[in-house]
């Protein structure tokens, strides 16, 4: 097996990768696929990448290897566009809208789904609150497998809807997403279910870090100044900022590294109240509340390596209001035509933010990631439409993505 083994985000602890795992059994802490790169080094070139396949897979050999006969669990995601803006320059919109099941997500299904069906696993599980229930149905459809979904009752109509057409079981939740993971807790062992979750198991960060891959290699394996990423569970800042370490270890870059600019939205950040405060970890948000479904995440499991990153990277972490990231999602789609997912849209706010406030430069070149198609979002961003010309309602939603 190309893996070499799992290591522990934590405690460095080391996990066969023979068998399925979840978190490490010491301490909970995210596990890592660790490869034998040094071995590799020499042998895989980036002009070896040339006239291979369009999708995330033509990195293969930095991805779990399959046994013979078998192949990747794929519906075509990855290699999507990188598009300069065409209000500033030296700006790029990573469009991840345009993967399959419409957003990000896909890339860490395939990964997760391809290496569950290689271990033999029957029945998944997860709580979602959107894209990722959307892409877990899918891939769990292509690969004959058993797809069960937790989501709350008011999750967008489009996340819904194509969880059921790929023939998902799926069990809406008079509550939070917070009670959707603690379901998935109490009955996966009864059940049989294997723990799909955020950072729950080792592949979905394996998928989702290949935005690091094409990152680089749109733009000639020189990476951007910045890049800045909507953070909810953070899992495609933790994967690029792992690819980017694979690459120097392979050669194909050097040390330098773009700063990561975490961007939440106000009504939900607790990255960036933990960053501003100096802090490790971040705390519970109390009564998160956006329309913006990804970014609705009060506590990631992985804050603590979302929060290294920053401080590593001399990044920064930004907050944007609902009523920003509103304008900015119509400002490109009029501007740039592109159709942005509220959390998406939500890269330009903090963009603009930080060019005001001279963090960037005109001439820096910076790598915005829009997550995801507006089109999963119509209602929620109909509802907020009519909210911003009314008295805006209180209405509390929220949850978690940890450990329950």
């Amino acid at each position: 097996m190309r893996i070499s083994y799992l290591e522990c985000t934590r405690c460095g602890e080391h996990l066969s990768a023979d068998r399925s795992q979840n978190v490490c059994p010491k301490d909970g802490g995210v596990l890592y696929a660790r490869y034998d790169l040094a071995n590799l080094k020499g042998k895989l070139r980036p002009q070896d990448l040339r006239g291979r396949v369009a999708s995330m897979w033509r990195y293969a050999e930095v991805l779990p290897e399959l046994e013979a006969g078998e192949k990747p669990v794929t519906l075509g995601e990855g290699f999507t566009p990188m598009l300069p803006s065409r209000e500033y320059a030296n700006v790029y919109i990573k469009d991840e809208g345009l993967n399959p099941t419409g957003s990000f997500k896909a890339r860490g299904m395939s990964a997760a789904i391809t290496m569950a069906r290689h271990y033999g696993l029957k029945k998944l599980a997860a709580p979602s609150a959107g894209n990722a229930g959307g892409a877990l149905a899918a891939y769990a459809a292509a690969a004959g497998l058993e797809a069960h979904i937790f989501m709350p009752k008011d999750v967008p109509i489009a996340n819904r809807m194509e969880c059921d057409y790929f023939g998902a079981h799926v069990t809406l939740v008079d509550g939070l997403i917070s009670d959707c993971g603690r379901m998935v807790a109490e009955r996966k062992e009864q059940e049989g279910w294997f723990d799909v979750s955020t950072l729950k198991e080792p592949f979905r960060v394996e998928g989702k870090k290949t935005m690091g891959y094409e990152v680089a290699e749109q733009l000639g394996w020189k990476l951007p100044h910045a890049i800045i990423y909507p953070t909810g569970g953070g899992v495609g800042m933790i994967g690029m900022w792992k690819a980017f370490d694979e690459m120097e270890q392979l050669g194909w870059i050097g040390f330098e590294r773009p700063k990561m600019i975490t961007v939440q939205v106000a009504g939900c950040a607790p990255i960036v109240k933990a960053w501003e405060e100096g802090k490790s970890a971040s705390e519970m948000w109390a009564s998160a509340s956006t329309f913006a479904a990804g970014l609705r995440v009060p506590k990631a499991y992985g804050d603590y390596l979302i929060l290294k990153i920053l401080k590593e990277s001399s990044g920064t972490a930004v907050a944007a209001t609902d009523e920003e990231i509103l304008a900015a999602t119509r400002h490109w789609a009029s501007a740039e035509g592109v159709f942005a997912a509220p959390e998406g849209a939500a890269s330009l706010v903090a963009y603009e933010k930080l060019r005001a406030s001279e963090f960037f430069r005109p001439e820096d070149t910076v790598v915005l990631f829009n997550t995801g198609s507006a089109y999963k979002y119509l209602d929620m961003m109909e509802a907020q439409e009519k909210r911003a010309r009314t008295v805006p309602a209180s209405r509390h939603i929220g949850g978690i993505i940890g450990p329950y």
